[in-house]
């Protein structure tokens, strides 16, 4: 089923915020200039780790595009003209035991939660302690096993419903708001966005990307930039499109 409001452009950028979309002023204007003489519209999807209030806070303040959807929390949540999109969220939550998350992390001192609105992820930072992460996750899928693990830049700890992840939220919104044939560009720049950045269709891993990023596989879709932040994706979308 699609919704009334299917964003009605041929083309679309589906981009990480931080260190991707945002973090080159010069290459995003390059970038937001080549999309203002384009003969084509191409539609935003922003999909950030951070919560809603925080990504548009950041939208406001770096005077970024409208987006035409907003995908927070690490894809735990989908938002179109600032309305969450409860069916996403409805199938995220049926399984979702953030408290069972929350015990389980009281035995790793070394995990500092990170505070949110809401408890649609548990998210936590360490420093620089791989160890102590890696006997997190083997605590978590012995003993609340209905989860998604998400570890990125050595610093970031995410802990999602089951199902969710930048990945799937985008798939999910691809088949419900975008047109059937759209030509997609994703981009980003650490390991959350990995499983996006693993569906296939064309993406750039932005050429500042984090270290995680750096091994990643290989696909016939994926670009590898070499300049940073938005100017690696215009780049990219040079060669996908230009």
């Amino acid at each position: 089923m699609r919704w009334y409001y299917v964003i009605q452009k041929k083309y679309m950028l589906a981009t990480d915020l931080d260190g991707t979309f945002v973090g080159n002023e010069t290459g995003l204007q390059e970038l937001l200039h080549h999309y203002e003489e384009a003969p084509y519209e191409v539609s935003l999807v922003c999909v950030t780790g951070r919560h809603f209030d925080s990504a548009k806070t950041l939208i406001h303040e770096e005077k970024l595009p409208k987006p035409d959807l907003l995908i927070t929390d690490v894809g735990t949540a989908i938002y179109h003209e600032n309305r969450q999109d409860i069916t996403w969220h409805n199938k995220l939550m049926k399984t979702w035991h953030p408290e069972d998350v929350l015990s389980i992390a009281e035995e790793f001192p070394e995990l500092h939660r990170q505070p949110l609105p809401d408890n649609k992820r548990v998210s936590f930072t360490v420093q620089n302690d791989d160890r102590a992460v890696m006997q997190f996750r083997r605590a978590l899928e012995q003993k609340a096993p209905d989860h998604t693990f998400i570890y990125s830049s050595h610093r970031d700890v995410d802990v999602l419903p089951a199902q969710a992840g930048k990945g799937s939220a985008l798939e999910y919104a691809i088949e419900h708001y975008a047109e059937p044939d759209v030509h997609l560009l994703i981009a980003g720049d650490s390991g959350n966005d990995m499983d996006m950045l693993s569906l296939g269709h064309p993406s750039v891993i932005v050429g500042n990307a984090q270290r995680e990023l750096i091994s990643m596989n290989d696909h016939p879709n994926l670009y590898r930039a070499k300049n940073h932040c938005a100017g690696g994706i215009h780049e990219a979308w040079m060669h996908f499109y230009g």
